[in-house]
């Protein structure tokens, strides 16, 4: 196998308001939401780090001070982060764009608000290292139909190319999904300028990029590496996401040791984070309790998400 000399860098961009997941993005940037013991961006930061990255470039914007604070220097992770804020938000591929004074090498990039379990993500980074391969998507096959409408479709050729990416599709042609996660090189920035804004959001679309750099005769792969995805869109994917992070890790529950319960306390499929005081003795099902969340109540807490300032309840069905 022929295989590029130059190393590959990590990014994550980590700039948007995340709205629909609101009041939790009020309160944290949806990068920072915790899925165990660890942010979303952590997580994605050690996938990058066990391919060999040890650069990583992450665009902020809303909250940004918030991410600087919590990764600092990369260091920790085994990586060396560097921070480039994008002022106005316009779209992923806008900020994409803002890293192409930064970046010369050929990069793997993060959707900040997705969470991945991968089975072998170095597949990817092999395949983008053959000189006939310009980019890379990571897709799954994707039974829920509503997912793929989240994200984007992919359609292939006989040769395994990509032809075309169409956007939150209405009417998903396959069942191919692209899950967030590219692999481009360096020529994407070419493709980045010359794409127009959508007429969908009105936004630079990182999936129209797709399509320019496609079209330019460049040559784009899949890489099914995905045993399962969580687009963080609303509250309750984020639950969801933790609970089946507990069966994926083999744990029945994942409590902080700095956390302080009460006497009698009981705790199931939960995940308790570190700081949190439980006052009385009641049952946690099925929740998520952010570090440093102080539990008052005498009611039990059944498939809810309770931070420092609120609980959100009626989470159930994930």
């Amino acid at each position: 196998m022929v295989v590029t000399t130059q190393p590959l860098v990590g990014v994550i961009l980590a700039a948007g308001q995340g709205k629909r997941i609101a009041p939790l993005s009020v309160e944290m940037p949806k990068p920072l939401l915790p899925v165990l013991d660890k942010s979303i961006m952590e997580w994605q930061i050690l996938d990058m780090a066990s391919v060999g990255i040890r650069r990583v470039y992450i665009v902020v914007g809303h909250l940004g001070h918030k991410i600087r604070s919590a990764l600092g220097d990369g260091r920790a992770l085994g990586v060396q982060i560097t921070y480039v804020e994008q002022s106005h938000p316009q779209g992923i591929a806008h900020a994409l764009l803002t890293l192409e004074s930064h970046v010369d090498q050929p990069m793997l990039i993060f959707l900040g608000d997705i969470f991945l379990k991968f089975n072998r993500l170095q597949t990817a980074v092999e395949m983008l290292a053959l000189p006939e391969v310009d980019g890379v998507l990571i897709v799954k096959h994707e039974p829920m139909r509503e997912y793929i409408m989240r994200n984007f479709a992919v359609l292939l050729d006989d040769t395994g190319k990509v032809v075309r990416v169409i956007e939150k599709p209405r009417h998903p042609p396959n069942d191919l999904k692209g899950c967030g996660v590219y692999l481009f090189k360096p020529a994407f920035f070419d493709a980045l300028r010359r794409t127009p804004r959508s007429m969908l959001r009105n936004e630079y679309e990182i999936t129209d990029a797709i399509q320019v750099y496609i079209d330019d005769g460049c040559r784009v792969q899949v890489a099914n590496v995905v045993e399962w995805d969580m687009n963080m869109t609303f509250p309750a994917d984020l639950l969801e996401c933790n609970l089946r992070m507990l069966v994926t890790s083999g744990q029945t529950k994942v409590i902080s040791p700095q956390a302080d319960l009460a006497p009698g306390c009981t705790v199931e499929s939960s995940v308790i984070g570190a700081g949190v005081r439980v006052l009385y003795p009641i049952s946690i099902q099925r929740s998520l309790i952010w570090a440093g969340a102080q539990v008052q109540t005498r009611e039990n807490i059944v498939e809810s998400i309770v931070t420092p300032e609120r609980i959100l309840t009626s989470l159930g069905g994930v």
